[in-house]
């Protein structure tokens, strides 16, 4: 199996909404975007999947070596191998791939967050750094598509964070600021032991929002000159805010319940958020 093979299997597996945004573009474009994202899919598994934090900590070391030998030397992961001329044909700045990995690490170092300011530095590692990287594989001729990129990316890992709710609960992570809990009335046992009530509706009303304006904000920056070659973006937002929408349409009731949009709609706002753009 080829590099570029491994990382479309890794995309197709995860049966992501970033896959669907990806199916337009040309072919060096989406082998590019798709080497990227199996590479946030690598780090990320690593995290979820291992249950002991210094094994998972050690591995995230070993993908900093990685990311070295991505702009060095000869890395040994087929993700690592299939970046090499991702990074060198569309300039991606090492420094950002490796944030992506503090984010990850974050996630073993702090369960927590205690006002939106410490969200968002991890939001920026995950997510907005994603869209920074993509906006350079996608192309861009304004400066300014790179704050629509950095609050898309804000905007994305917000939804997460809401239709995630109670599965991240039973991970024992809780991403809603503690400070905005405590305006609520909502305590950490009520979120781990998935105790709905009006407070938390309240809450998640409050949060979703702050993605809601996010999104706004995101797509009033991208400016005209490059909306075409954004246009994977404005996939992705458009199934990314359909989601959230059918966070509120279920009665915001993610404690117990994830909700997911089926394959087929992913594809039909795809193509026609494609035709449109």
């Amino acid at each position: 199996m080829t590099p570029d093979q491994y990382c479309q299997d890794k995309a197709a597996a995860s049966g992501s909404s970033f896959y669907y945004s990806f199916l337009f573009l040309p072919r060096d474009k989406r082998r590019a975007i798709t080497a990227l994202y199996a590479f946030c899919r690598e780090v990320d598994d690593v995290v979820d999947e291992c249950s002991d934090t210094q094994v998972a900590r050690s591995t995230l070391n070993w993908w900093r070596g990685q990311v070295a030998d991505i702009y060095g030397g000869k890395p040994q992961h087929p993700v690592a191998q299939a970046l090499v001329p991702v990074t060198l044909q569309f300039n991606l700045a090492q420094e950002l791939l490796l944030e992506i990995i503090d984010g990850m690490e974050m996630d073993l170092d702090q369960p927590r967050y205690s006002d939106f300011k410490s969200l968002q530095l991890y939001c920026y590692r995950v997510a907005s750094v994603v869209g920074l990287l993509s906006v350079e594989i996608f192309g861009y001729s304004d400066r300014q598509t790179l704050k629509y990129a950095h609050d898309l990316g804000l905007a994305f890992q917000l939804t997460n964070i809401i239709r995630d709710v109670g599965e991240d609960a039973r991970r024992n992570r809780i991403y809603l600021p503690m400070d905005e809990m405590q305006q609520f009335n909502v305590t950490a046992a009520d979120i781990l032991n998935a105790r709905d009530s009006e407070n938390f509706q309240k809450l998640m009303a409050f949060q979703i929002e702050r993605a809601q304006r996010f999104y706004q904000q995101a797509l009033a920056q991208l400016p005209a000159i490059d909306r075409k070659n954004q246009r994977t973006g404005l996939i992705m937002a458009a199934i990314y805010r359909a989601t959230l929408d059918e966070v509120i349409a279920s009665g915001c009731h993610v404690l117990k319940e994830r909700v997911s949009l089926t394959p087929l709609r992913k594809l039909w706002l795809a193509w026609t958020t494609w035709i449109k753009s």
